[in-house]
Formats: C-alpha cells, sequence, structure tokens
C-alpha cells in the first residue's frame, strides 16, 4: 500500500483519498493482540490512518529512540510490527517525533544532533513501508524545549529525502498557520503537506470550513499543492471546553467542505484529573485497557458516524 500526493489530495495505492484517523500515541506500549483488535476495529468503522509517536513519554516511556536518536528496543520492533499490521489491515500510519515539553518524560534530547540520528533511525528502520509518513517536529513552533526552527526543519526533512527520496513528510504547527509563514513550510523547509493544529474552543468547528478555504487559496497563491491535513483538531478533557460528538462531526464537516485532505479524531488523557484517566491513546498498556475502552461516549459516537460522513463528503478535495 503506498501513500501519495496529488493535486492537494492524498493518495492511497494512487486512488485520491481522504485521510480519516484517529489518534494512537502511545501504541508502542499497547499489547500486540490490543493494538491488532485495535486496528481492525478502526477499518472496519471507516477509518484509515492512525498518528503514532515513535517519541511517546506520558505515563510509560515507549519511546522507539534513546535520548540521542539511537534504536531503543523493544520498542522501534514494535513501531516496525505495528507499521506492517496496519499496512495488512488497510491503514496509513502518522509516525510523529517530537523533543518534548519536558512535562510528560523526555524522549529525545532538545538538540539537532540528536534529532537528526532519531530520524535517520526510524527513516532506515521504516523504508521498506511505502504507507506512512512522517511529522518531524510535533507543534515545532512552540517556543520552549520542543522548538525546531525552520532551518532546523529543512535539515531534518533532507536528511529523510537523501536516505527515502518518495517519504513524505510535514511538521505540524500548533494553531492557525499565519499566512506570511505559510511559505517558509512550503518553500523554505521544503515539506510535502500542511498539518496545522487549529485552536481549541467553542468556535472552532464552524471556522474550520473557512480556515482550510484560506489555506488553500493561499497555497495556489505559492504555486504549491501541499496537502492541508487536520492531524490533531480539539479533543475531550483538555480544557474547560469539552467537545461533543456534534462539535467534533461539524469540524470533520468543515475540513471536508473547504478542501482538507484528512482530519483526525483527536483524544488524550483528562488535564483535570490527578491520575488523567481515562488517558486514552496517551497510555495504552495492559493495564489501561485498548483505545476502544478508554474512549468515552462521545467519542464512540464519532467512532461510529465519522465514517458516514466522509462518504457522504466525497473522497477528495
Amino acid at each position: 500500500m503506498t501513500l501519495g500526493i496529488e493535486d492537494g489530495a492524498f493518495t492511497l495505492e494512487g486512488r485520491r483519498t481522504f485521510l480519516l484517523g484517529i489518534s494512537y500515541y502511545g501504541a508502542l506500549g499497547a499489547p500486540g493482540d490490543c493494538v491488532e483488535r485495535d486496528l481492525q476495529d478502526f477499518t472496519r468503522l471507516g477509518f484509515n490512518w492512525v498518528r503514532v509517536w515513535a517519541t511517546w513519554g506520558a505515563f510509560e516511556p515507549v519511546s522507539a529512540v534513546t535520548l540521542e536518536g539511537e534504536p531503543r528496543e523493544p520498542y522501534l520492533s514494535r513501531l516496525q510490527a505495528l507499521c506492517r499490521l496496519a499496512e495488512r489491515t488497510g491503514l496509513a500510519v502518522d509516525v510523529t517525533l517530537s523533543r518534548g515539553n519536558g512535562a510528560v518524560g523526555v524522549n529525545l534530547r532538545a538538540e539537532q544532533a540528536a534529532h537528526l540520528r532519531a530520524v535517520r533511525t526510524v527513516t532506515e528502520v521504516l523504508r521498506p513501508f511505502r504507507h506512512l509518513y512522517f511529522d518531524l517536529a510535533n507543534e515545532h513552533n512552540i517556543r520552549d524545549r520542543r522548538h525546531v526552527s525552520f532551518e532546523e526543519l529543512r535539515g531534518l526533512r533532507d536528511e529523510v529525502k537523501a536516505l527515502d527520496s518518495e517519504r513524505l513528510v510535514t511538521a505540524s504547527h500548533a494553531g492557525d498557520i499565519p499566512p506570511e509563514e505559510l511559505g517558509r513550510y512550503v518553500n523554505e523547509a521544503g515539506l510535502d503537506f500542511v498539518a496545522p493544529h487549529r485552536p481549541r474552543h467553542p468556535g472552532s468547528p464552524g471556522e474550520t470550513e473557512a480556515a482550510t478555504r484560506e489555506y488553500r487559496r493561499a497555497l495556489e497563491e505559492l504555486s504549491s499543492a501541499a496537502p492541508v491535513h487536520y492531524q490533531e483538531p480539539f479533543r475531550r478533557g483538555f480544557g474547560e471546553w469539552q467537545p461533543r460528538a456534534d462539535d467534533f462531526l461539524a469540524d470533520l464537516r468543515g475540513a471536508l467542505a473547504g478542501g482538507a485532505a484528512g482530519w483526525c479524531l483527536h483524544n488524550g488523557h483528562q488535564c483535570d484529573r490527578p491520575d488523567g484517566r481515562p488517558r486514552r491513546s496517551f497510555d495504552m498498556s495492559r493495564s489501561e485497557g485498548r483505545l476502544l475502552q478508554q474512549l468515552d461516549e462521545e467519542e464512540r459516537q464519532v467512532l461510529q458516524q465519522a465514517g458516514t460522513v466522509v462518504a457522504a463528503g466525497g473522497s477528495g478535495r
């Protein structure tokens, strides 16, 4: 299975495909049988990609690389196994890296040399798999230890392309990308698509269609066919606003109507609880259970309905 890009859309096996995904961050800490059952259920419900972190450290350190970016077992092998299973199940994979914010564990040094080694490690190991892309630096624009400059992004991108010229890469942005910075992603950093993490407030779902159309217009002015991919929208458990199923589905419809190339059912731990439970994709160790068992009723409604929304909205732009 091969993931590609065509005129602002993703393709799977050469067919334009809207990527409908789900956050699956801590999957490298999940038992293999649980992962297999989750992936089968995602496919059955119409989902076609998952977002997995190669440097995850919340609650349980399951990073596939060391602090220096070298291979770390058994998690690097688990990443390979997950990608193999996802391919067999019919799911594309987002493999995300981050230097971390220090609040939920540090799994990669906040320096370019270690980051380059980590990129090299995962690129070489995952080269056989054509159904995945890399988010080289999650929310790279935040000015803490996660921060990765555009110059550094270009270095990370070039490292990947030197080893695997056809691998798709991005770097996600916290919040809407300012118009004056959009060109830096596609021209200066040379990324294949943009991944803005839209704001998390009650009005956000109603803004997504217009925001997406503006991204598409601005990219066309830059003579770029880069897709707009919503790999991490709002989620439950994050702040005072607790989005309902209708909010998620409205956001998805807005993404489709505006011409986005993909959207994710984002999920994570409860920030207002000392133990963070349910932790959802942030902790899928055997003690916490499968992701589908940790989702609440609102999220399960989205899981049941999102595939139908995408089918009604079309498969591309």
